[in-house]
Protein backbone atom coordinates (compact mmCIF):
# COMPACT_ATOMS: atom_id res chain seq x y z
CA UNK A 1 0.00 0.00 0.00
CA UNK A 2 1.35 3.43 -0.93
CA UNK A 3 1.95 6.04 1.75
CA UNK A 4 -0.53 8.92 1.76
CA UNK A 5 0.56 11.98 -0.17
CA UNK A 6 1.41 15.12 1.77
CA UNK A 7 -1.10 16.92 -0.45
CA UNK A 8 -3.95 14.52 0.31
CA UNK A 9 -6.94 16.20 1.99
CA UNK A 10 -7.53 15.82 5.70
CA UNK A 11 -10.16 13.29 6.80
CA UNK A 12 -12.17 13.70 9.99
CA UNK A 13 -14.63 11.16 11.41
CA UNK A 14 -17.82 12.73 12.73
CA UNK A 15 -21.01 11.55 14.44
CA UNK A 16 -23.49 13.84 12.65
CA UNK A 17 -24.47 14.30 9.01
CA UNK A 18 -24.33 18.11 9.38
CA UNK A 19 -20.87 19.58 9.94
CA UNK A 20 -19.14 22.94 9.70
CA UNK A 21 -15.70 23.81 8.39
CA UNK A 22 -13.65 27.00 8.60
CA UNK A 23 -10.36 25.65 7.33
CA UNK A 24 -8.98 25.41 10.87
CA UNK A 25 -6.38 28.09 10.26
CA UNK A 26 -7.94 30.99 12.15
CA UNK A 27 -7.28 34.06 10.01
CA UNK A 28 -5.58 31.77 7.48
CA UNK A 29 -8.64 29.54 7.11
CA UNK A 30 -11.71 30.22 4.97
CA UNK A 31 -15.28 31.42 5.59
CA UNK A 32 -17.22 29.07 7.86
CA UNK A 33 -19.53 26.82 5.85
CA UNK A 34 -22.14 24.29 6.95
CA UNK A 35 -22.23 21.04 5.00
CA UNK A 36 -24.87 18.28 4.79
CA UNK A 37 -24.08 14.68 3.83
CA UNK A 38 -27.58 13.95 2.58
CA UNK A 39 -27.88 10.27 1.63
CA UNK A 40 -24.09 9.75 1.60
CA UNK A 41 -21.83 8.96 4.54
CA UNK A 42 -19.31 11.69 3.75
CA UNK A 43 -19.07 15.29 2.53
CA UNK A 44 -16.12 17.37 1.31
CA UNK A 45 -15.52 21.04 1.99
CA UNK A 46 -15.60 23.04 -1.26
CA UNK A 47 -12.88 25.39 0.04
CA UNK A 48 -10.19 23.14 1.52
CA UNK A 49 -11.26 19.63 0.37
CA UNK A 50 -11.35 18.36 3.97
CA UNK A 51 -13.46 15.21 4.01
CA UNK A 52 -15.89 14.57 6.85
CA UNK A 53 -16.76 10.87 7.15
CA UNK A 54 -19.61 9.50 9.27
CA UNK A 55 -18.24 7.18 11.97
CA UNK A 56 -19.28 3.55 11.61
CA UNK A 57 -22.20 2.86 13.93
CA UNK A 58 -23.10 6.54 14.40
CA UNK A 59 -26.76 6.97 15.25
CA UNK A 60 -28.27 9.43 12.81
CA UNK A 61 -31.56 11.10 13.68
CA UNK A 62 -33.94 12.90 11.33
CA UNK A 63 -34.72 15.37 14.11
CA UNK A 64 -33.18 18.85 14.08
Amino acid sequence: MAAPSIDSPEVQEVETKRVSCDGGGGALGHPKVYLEMGEKDFVECPYCDKRFVLKPGAIVSDHH
